[in-house]
């Protein structure tokens, strides 16, 4: 984590840090930490909780499985990392933009006989999750992964909405992005994401599962350490920007934290690769990932806050996630 200075001896002392527009933010209380911990200790699946203040490390916790510097499984939290990849990608001119089509991607690689609706995707759709196509994830999954290939599976299920239309969560959509990524470019996910996001953010990624293809897994199975996420985190917050270098195109966080559909489950919003939520009055934009990933961006307190937990069936459901998100809103409340 690279750390920077307060602007001013004395908000050090008090707490306090300026951060961009001149909002005050105020770091948590060792007492709003303790009751943290207390709450976190009593999850007995949660591993780890790691809090930052305007790119300051203020608070880790750890309880189980690997620390906060080690990476780990971090399941459909890889969502939000391939967004993120996508982002660098156009802005270093690999792939032009959100609009286009994913079979201009794909190129050769489409396979034949497809509704022509197919022709409709773009890899915003796909990061949003509106293609339209049947979802892979839920009671599909396991026949998908077992498929011989994945992105033709993918692509030849039926169309239950059309392209644009509502939210349908599915890792197969994710999938269709690293794909497009890797056929277009002519580097690998894991090339592109070392090039343009492990580097400029100083983390470790390393290299993870890839289909029969060779695609590496777009939407599950990353490796990322808790602090790492804290990068990526402040990444967002920071709106694309790092060590005063852009990462991610102008407008792509504002585009990204814009909601296009809603989770049927949570009722919260999805824009590309964030779920869009309010804890309180307090907006808060966060990804999430089986057993209990997650990673929160709170711009209005200068806070992210990372979770990792247990990534082992059984799936502890989305009460254990409400759980996570409890332990938040905690926080902000008690912090302020």
């Amino acid at each position: 984590m690279r750390m920077r200075l307060f602007p001013q001896v004395l908000m050090v002392v008090l707490g306090l840090a300026l951060v961009s527009g001149g909002v005050l933010a105020q770091t948590p209380s060792p007492a709003a930490f303790s009751a943290l911990d207390e709450q976190a200790g009593a999850l007995d699946r949660l591993h780890t909780v790691v809090v930052a203040v305007d790119g300051n490390l203020v608070h880790e916790f750890h309880q189980g499985g690997p620390g906060t510097s080690t990476p780990v499984n971090v399941k459909s939290l890889s969502k939000t990392v391939l967004a993120a990849i996508t982002g660098a990608a156009i802005n270093a001119g690999v792939i032009n933009s959100l609009d286009q089509p994913l079979v201009e991607l794909l190129g050769s690689r489409v396979p034949a006989g497809l509704d022509p609706r197919v022709n409709d995707i773009t890899l915003e759709n796909l990061l949003a999750m509106q293609a339209g196509l049947e979802r892979t994830s839920g009671e599909n999954y396991s026949g998908w992964v077992a498929s011989a290939n994945w992105v033709e599976n993918a692509l030849s299920r039926p169309f239950v909405d059309e392209p644009g239309g509502r939210m349908l969560y599915s890792t197969g959509s994710s999938h269709l992005v690293s794909a497009a990524l890797t056929y277009s470019s002519g580097e690998s996910t894991y090339e592109l994401a070392q090039r343009l996001l492990a580097e400029p953010l100083h983390i470790t990624l390393p290299r993870w599962l890839q289909d029969p293809q060779g695609v590496y897994f777009g939407g599950n199975d990353m490796q990322l350490s808790p602090r790492a996420l804290v990068e990526i985190g402040e990444l967002y917050r920071l709106d694309g920007v790092v060590d005063g270098e852009r990462v991610l195109p102008e407008g792509y966080v504002e585009d990204s934290w814009t909601p296009r559909g809603r989770s049927p489950w949570t009722g919260d919003g999805y824009g590309l690769g964030w779920f869009v939520t309010t804890f309180g009055d307090t907006p808060v934009y966060y990804g999430r990932g089986y057993g209990g990933q997650a990673l929160f961006v709170i711009p209005e307190r200068a806070m992210t806050v990372v979770i990792t937990s247990n990534p082992n069936p059984p799936s502890p459901g989305g009460q254990f996630q409400q759980q996570l998100n409890r332990l938040v809103m905690k926080l902000l409340v008690d912090g302020e």
